[in-house]
């Protein structure tokens, strides 16, 4: 029960316009996509909620832009809290977390018309 009341993750998700919204050439953004995780400490013992960089990015963003339809992330911005130095000390505050963002995009294909050569054979 206390684990449950004190670990949590969430990804919320916004649809964006593709002319709101520029990315680069050849690219329609989908959604601007933002995940967090908050674990809690208890006397520097972790209950568990995932506050690492590979479960923030490759399960939970990057999930979430396939679950859209995307093909690419971009513009990810992450911010973790540290596990060492002087930031042990906020393991004994009680709580770590990390948060990830960044717009789903789908690539579009080359606009430009294919230059002019050889027949395939």
């Amino acid at each position: 029960m206390l684990a449950a009341a004190t670990a949590c993750s969430s990804i919320s998700t916004v649809r964006v316009q593709p002319e709101t919204v520029y990315v680069g050439p050849h690219l329609r953004p989908l959604a601007v996509i933002h995940a967090q995780v908050t674990s809690a400490y208890f006397l520097w013992i972790p209950i568990p909620g995932h506050v690492d960089l590979d479960y923030i990015l490759n399960r939970m963003l990057l999930a979430t832009a396939k679950t859209l339809g995307a093909d690419k992330v971009v513009g990810i911005q992450v911010d973790i809290t540290p596990e060492n130095g002087i930031w042990t000390l906020r393991k004994l505050l009680g709580y770590r977390s990390a948060t990830a963002s960044g717009i789903a995009v789908m690539v579009e294909p080359d606009a430009a018309p294919a230059p002019a050569g050889k027949a395939a054979p």
